[in-house]
């Protein structure tokens, strides 16, 4: 193994993705992007609920792409150990953003009557 080696790999031993899979990810990515943008720009959806629902569901979609393509969180002890990470941090974020709103609006209901 050549000095190279050694830094192409990392000390950890952390996986790398191949050309292949990034050019999946990107390409999966890209056509995510290019979806939502289409149907706001046609208007090719009578309902802002539906409208909605594709950028959601296209958003989500690309977030998953992302994780697995570029931050190669697979079934492997460390990713779940990342996921798990991951997920606290949602959900902490989740109850910062849902009380913040709650008191928001308990004070402007409060104080508006």
């Amino acid at each position: 193994m050549s000095a190279h080696d050694n830094h192409a790999h990392g000390a950890g031993g952390e996986s790398h993705g191949s050309v292949k899979s990034y050019l999946i990810g990107f390409v999966l990515a890209a056509i995510l992007t290019i979806i939502p943008f289409w149907v706001v720009m046609s208007g090719g959806l009578s309902s802002t609920f539906a409208t909605a629902m594709v950028i959601l569901v296209s958003g989500l979609l690309q977030l998953l792409v992302h994780l697995v393509f570029f931050l190669h969180l697979d079934r492997s002890s460390a990713a779940r150990w990342n996921v798990n990470a991951g997920l606290f941090t949602v959900v902490v974020i989740g109850i910062i953003v849902a009380g913040t709103l709650w008191v928001m609006w308990n004070m402007n209901y409060h104080m508006m009557h």
